[in-house]
């Protein structure tokens, strides 16, 4: 009688706080811990969705701005340094690897996802040592933010997309270091799915950048 006293007044309590502890799972023995993960979930979905559409928002005002400013008499073409062909075979090859790490978390082969995720975060870390590179090319031969309204639009618009692929490369170290510890498996594995979406995205707008500028 009275752990029953007990339990209804917690239940009053978690009401009143909206924790969500007043519900009893279908199977009783709970309070509805586990109600809250499907909400988490499709909340970091949702706002993975909303950084995605601000992203290519910011992309395509620059894109608005660098048609504009391509029509003017004194704009002079520039040459697409070469690195950027390999550095484009890298960032597809990246995501390439990312999606065989991920089916084959979802087979159940964590070491093999365990190796995957750490070759596609230094994939990542290559794909923006090149383009350090290839920014230095381009300063070398006097072509920087000023003189040059093509240079200085490859600098802004590249430089932007290589603070999202940083931050990429972030969420990438997380999931590996994570899944080395062994905190994923095919019915855990949001993080992954998510950090899979925003580099795939970065993947493509590099593609939409590169037909662009060149």
């Amino acid at each position: 009688m009275t752990q029953l006293l007990v339990k209804e007044k917690t239940k009053e309590s978690a009401a009143y706080w909206g924790t969500g502890f007043d519900r009893d799972p279908p199977g009783g023995g709970g309070w509805g811990f586990e109600e809250a993960l499907p909400s988490s979930r499709y909340s970091a979905r949702i706002a993975v969705w909303f950084l995605l559409a601000a992203i290519a928002m910011l992309f395509m005002a620059f894109t608005s701005t660098y048609l504009s400013r391509r029509t003017v008499a004194d704009w002079v073409p520039i040459a697409a340094p070469r690195i950027l062909w390999a550095n484009t075979t890298i960032l597809l090859v990246s995501s390439g690897l990312l999606e065989w790490s991920r089916r084959a978390l979802r087979r159940g082969s964590l070491w093999s996802a365990q190796r995957g995720f750490l070759g596609t975060t230094l994939l990542g870390c290559t794909f923006l040592a090149g383009q350090i590179l290839a920014w230095r090319q381009l300063v070398r031969q006097g072509i920087g933010l000023q003189g040059s309204p093509h240079g200085a639009f490859f600098f802004l618009l590249t430089g932007a997309h290589g603070l999202h692929i940083l931050g990429a490369i972030l969420a990438l170290a997380f999931v590996t270091f994570s899944a080395w510890k062994g905190r994923y498996s095919p019915g855990n594995m949001e993080p992954v799915d998510l950090s899979a979406t925003f580099w795939h995205f970065l993947d493509g707008l590099w593609l939409y950048l590169f037909l662009l500028l060149f």
